[in-house]
């Protein structure tokens, strides 16, 4: 499983419902959404690993969407493959010079898919393809599932290790409860919101077990960061 997540940006339903089962299957974690404002506003409020969107799309076009994510500070960076089924290379070339990292025509299969999606997440941002992310004196080996803080291993539920997994790829920033909610759980599954402080609170408990200090920082109407530097 790679627990990367990636937002989906296409109003077709039986492509999108393609790419979804297809990057679920590989172990992607995936949102989708219908309309270039609905996927500007999923960017924004929790960026994604890396965002697949669609040329044509309802309300705001795919090259506008990719054009106002680059020229977010808090989106600049996410990774952007373009599905379209415009094969002229100047299409192509405008695409690419907007901001996309890549370009895929219609109709692809999920293997080619796939491969573009692991090549500009290696290219792009090679932390998220990396089996160990370390951040202080914390250590997830993402493969492994296993989760050390120093030299003592900590013994984390499948929840908190997702959880632990989301807040170490960002730490120092603020996730509210229902960011985390989508990033851990998914947006398709019903969970009460302050389902979040109970894992939360398990995964303090874990990982303060062994006399260490507390580094979830938790920001009052906000939400949860994982930070040394508080």
């Amino acid at each position: 499983m790679t627990g990367e997540r990636i937002l989906v940006i296409e109003d077709e339903a039986r492509i999108a419902q393609f790419v979804e089962r297809g990057l679920i299957y590989e172990g992607y974690r995936v949102n989708v959404a219908r309309d270039g404002q609905t996927g500007l506003n999923i960017a924004r409020d929790t960026p994604p690993d890396l965002v697949i969107l669609d040329w044509m799309l309802p309300k705001v076009s795919g090259i506008e969407v990719c054009r106002r994510l680059r020229q977010d500070p808090e989106t600049r960076n996410l990774p952007i493959i373009m599905l379209t089924a415009r094969s002229e290379e100047a299409d192509r070339i405008r695409g690419l010079e907007t901001g996309a990292d890549d370009y895929l025509t219609k109709p692809f299969s999920t293997a080619e898919l796939l491969a573009r999606v692991r090549a500009v997440l290696r290219r792009i941002r090679p932390a998220l393809v990396e089996d160990v992310v370390a951040y202080g004196d914390i250590k997830v080996d993402r493969t492994a599932h296993r989760v050390w803080r120093g030299e003592q291993e900590i013994h984390l539920g499948p929840t908190e290790f997702r959880l632990i997994d989301h807040l170490i790829q960002h730490p120092g920033r603020v996730f509210s409860r229902e960011q985390l909610l989508n990033a851990v759980w998914g947006s398709d599954v019903f969970v009460e919101v302050r389902t979040v402080d109970v894992h939360v609170g398990r995964l303090r408990k874990a990982l303060t077990r062994h006399n260490h200090d507390d580094p979830i920082r938790t920001v009052r109407a906000a939400g949860y960061s994982l930070d040394f530097s508080s």
